[in-house]
C-alpha cells in the first residue's frame, strides 16, 4: 500500500471497529490507489479518502413486528446511504441473520465503486435487517415488511434513495414494502423502489440481471485470451437468483454447470444442472438442493467440504462475502481453473484473490462483475421516470452493453494505471476516479 495512504487506512479502521468485512473493502481499495494520487494530488489535498470512507448518512432503527402466534419479535433495521456524488443512493436491502452495521457498510462502500463503473447517474448505499425470512410465512413477512418500510419511508424517494432487494429480499418482499410505501405516502411513486413486478413497474431482465451480467463479464475476460463459455465447465456457489440466472445464461453459452449449492451441501450434476427443475425446487417450492438431487437422475447431494472442490474450468461464486477462501482457491487452480468472475459480494477472501492472481487466473471482482443488477435497476428508474416499459430484448441488450462497457473500462484502466489484466485494480481506479471528480466539483459537502 502506498505510504500515503496508510494513515488514512488506520484512521478509518479505528474509527469503524469490529467491522471486518467494512476493513476488508476498504483495505482492497487503498491498495488499488497508489498510483491515483500521482496523477492527482489534488484528492489528497481535499481529503476525499477520507470522505469516501465515512457514510453521509448512518440510519439504524428498531422493526418490531408479531408472529402469527400473536408473539412480538423486534429485529434492527439498517440504511447506510453513503455516497450521493453521482445520483441518488442506489442499493439493495439484505434480510439475514449475519446483517449488522458492518456488513451494510462493506455493501455500501461497494457499491459506490460498482455504481459508478455502470455509468449511470446512482450514488451508493445499502440497507437491510438481521430478520431472517426463512421458514416464516407470507403472512409474517408481509407484517416484518410493513414495520420495517413505516419507518424506512421517511429516509428514501426517487431522487434520494433508492433501495432493491438483495439477499432475503426478492420480488415478494419488494411488493409488501412497495405497498407500505404507498399507504403511508399516498403516492405511487415508482422510481422508490426497483425489482418491482412486471404488471406494476418492474423491468423485465431485472431478475436475471446479476447473473446474465456476471457470466456477460466472464465471457468478454474469456475472449481477451481467444476462449468462450463454449465447452467449459463451470461451478457455481449458490442457488439463489444470481446462481440460477448464471447456470442458465453459461449453459446458452455452451458450458457445462456440473455443480451449485445451499447452506445444506452442493449437488454435483455432471450432465449440466438442470436449471428448470432447480428453479421450481428453490423458487416455487422454496425447497433445498436434496429435493433436485432426489428428482434428477444422476445428480449426487454432497453435505460437507466445499462447492470448490469439485472441478472446473470457470468459477462463479454467487452465495455470499468470504465465501471462497485461500485453500479453496489453491485447490480451484490446481484442478485446471482459468477464470473466475463474482455474482456475489467480495465472495473470495483477500488470501484466495491472491492465490488467483499469482497463478495468472482471470478474475472479476463483484464490483464489476456482478454490475449487472443494479444497471438494471437503473434501467427499470429510467423506464419509471418516463412512464415507459421496454421490451426483453431490448433491455437485455442494453445490459449486455454496460456490461462490456464495464469490462473494457476496467481493463483499459488497469492497462493505464500499469497492471494489465488486474480487473481489481482497474474497476478500483475506474470506480473512485469518477467519484474523486465529483465530489470535487461539488466542493466540501
Amino acid at each position: 500500500m502506498d505510504s500515503r495512504l496508510e494513515g488514512i487506512r488506520d484512521t478509518v479502521l479505528a474509527r469503524n471497529p469490529g467491522e471486518k468485512e467494512f476493513h476488508q473493502a476498504v483495505i482492497e481499495v487503498f491498495e488499488s490507489l497508489g498510483p491515483v494520487h500521482d496523477r492527482h494530488p489534488e484528492f489528497l489535498e481535499g481529503a476525499v479518502l477520507e470522505r469516501l470512507c465515512e457514510p453521509e448518512r448512518q440510519i439504524i432503527f428498531r422493526v418490531p413486528w408479531t408472529d402469527d402466534a400473536g408473539r412480538v419479535h423486534v429485529n434492527r433495521g439498517f440504511r447506510v446511504e453513503f455516497n450521493s456524488a453521482l445520483g441518488p443512493y442506489k442499493g439493495g436491502l439484505r434480510f439475514h441473520p449475519s446483517v449488522y452495521l458492518g456488513i451494510v457498510k462493506f455493501l455500501g462502500f461497494e457499491q459506490i465503486f460498482k455504481n459508478a463503473l455502470t455509468g449511470m447517474p446512482i450514488g451508493g448505499g445499502k440497507g437491510g435487517s438481521d430478520f431472517d425470512p426463512r421458514g416464516r410465512s407470507d403472512a409474517e413477512i408481509m407484517r416484518f415488511c410493513q414495520s420495517f418500510m413505516t419507518e424506512l419511508y421517511r429516509h428514501i424517494g426517487e431522487y434520494t434513495d433508492v433501495p432493491a432487494g438483495d439477499i432475503g429480499v426478492g420480488g415478494r418482499e419488494i411488493g409488501y414494502l412497495f405497498g407500505q410505501y404507498k399507504r403511508i405516502t399516498n403516492r405511487y411513486e415508482s422510481g422508490v423502489l426497483t425489482g418491482k413486478g412486471i404488471s406494476w413497474g418492474g423491468s423485465l431482465v431485472r431478475p436475471e440481471a446479476t447473473g446474465y451480467g456476471t457470466v456477460i463479464f466472464a465471457q468478454e475476460m474469456l475472449k481477451t485470451r481467444g476462449q468462450s463459455f463454449d465447452g467449459q465447465r463451470v461451478v457455481v456457489s449458490g442457488s439463489g437468483n444470481v446462481a440460477i440466472h448464471a447456470i442458465a445464461k453459461a449453459q446458452s453459452l455452451g458450458a457445462t454447470v456440473v455443480a451449485c449449492s445451499d447452506s445444506a451441501g452442493y449437488v454435483v450434476d455432471e450432465a449440466g444442472i438442470d436449471v428448470e427443475l432447480l428453479r421450481h425446487i428453490k423458487e416455487v417450492e422454496r425447497g433445498r438442493l436434496t429435493e433436485y438431487a432426489a428428482r434428477r437422475g444422476g445428480a449426487t447431494h454432497v453435505t460437507g467440504g466445499s462447492v470448490w472442490d469439485v472441478n472446473g474450468t470457470v468459477a462463479l461464486p454467487c452465495a455470499t462475502q468470504n465465501e471462497l477462501d485461500g485453500d479453496a482457491a489453491a485447490k480451484l487452480v490446481s484442478n485446471g481453473l482459468i477464470a473466475v468472475a463474482e455474482g456475489a459480494n467480495m465472495p473470495s477472501t483477500r488470501e484466495a484473490v491472491s492465490v488467483f492472481h499469482e497463478a495468472g487466473i482471470l478474475f472479476g471482482p463483484g464490483k464489476a462483475a456482478n454490475a449487472g443488477g443494479v444497471a438494471t435497476s437503473a434501467l427499470e428508474m429510467q423506464q419509471n421516470a418516463s412512464r415507459d416499459s421496454w421490451s426483453f430484448e431490448h433491455t437485455e441488450q442494453r445490459l449486455t452493453e454496460i456490461m462490456v462497457g464495464i469490462h473494457d473500462r476496467c481493463a483499459a484502466t488497469a492497462d493505464e494505471y500499469g497492471a494489465p489484466g488486474n480487473y481489481v485494480v482497474g474497476a478500483n481506479i475506474g470506480g473512485f476516479v469518477k467519484v474523486a471528480d465529483a465530489m470535487l466539483a461539488q466542493g466540501l459537502i
